[in-house]
């Protein structure tokens, strides 16, 4: 990659078990700027190193990132990523996968295959949820969440009031943390 006008911007991310970042560092070589992260990386969004990186970079930078699973979990991530970078006019280098790499034909055909594998991905999986609840709403064993009773809401309240984190509470009272932030709000939270 030696079209690139701007800077060399790196981004290595470990996760919080797998504490060493050396060996991603050494693999992307000289960068201009470092962002480096520890964490699981499933949620974009939830990775401030990432968010600091795309807000720095500019048109001509180049992004180095030792390989796709650093930057990101699921092809439909990494795909907006791409572009979210290609609109900005950054091009991106996988140390370990230069076939991927944005400023190639090459790379660009194999990062439009991969879009439509995930686009797929994501129709698949939809169609099969609704296949599954409708089959079990057939067989009459499709239930929503299970609905707190008003001794759990108050249980929970109580928990939380003495600074129990809310995942702790979901666990504690046998629900999901969303099922959890639904009896706290709706109108049989009062009972």
């Amino acid at each position: 990659m030696n079209g690139h006008k701007g800077q060399v911007v790196g981004y290595v991310r470990v996760s919080a078990v797998d504490q060493n970042e050396a060996r991603q560092v050494a693999a992307l070589g000289d960068v201009d700027r470092l962002f480096s992260e520890k964490v699981s990386g499933k949620n974009v969004r939830d990775r401030p190193q990432l968010q600091e990186m795309l807000a720095y970079v500019r048109e001509g930078d180049l992004v180095r990132v030792k390989s796709p699973d650093r930057l990101s979990r699921s092809a439909g991530d990494l795909i907006a990523l791409v572009e979210q970078l290609k609109a900005k006019g950054v091009e991106l280098e996988f140390v370990d996968n230069p076939s991927l790499n944005t400023d190639t034909p090459q790379g660009a055909f194999m990062l439009t295959i991969l879009a439509a594998v995930a686009q797929l991905e994501r129709a698949t999986i939809r169609e099969r949820q609704a296949e599954g609840i409708a089959l079990a709403k057939a067989r009459g064993v499709y239930k929503r969440e299970p609905r707190l009773t008003s001794e759990q809401v108050a249980q929970a309240r109580d928990l939380i009031a003495t600074g129990v984190p809310k995942s702790v509470v979901a666990r504690k009272v046998g629900c999901s943390r969303q099922t959890l932030y639904r009896a706290m709000a709706g109108p049989c939270a009062s009972g």
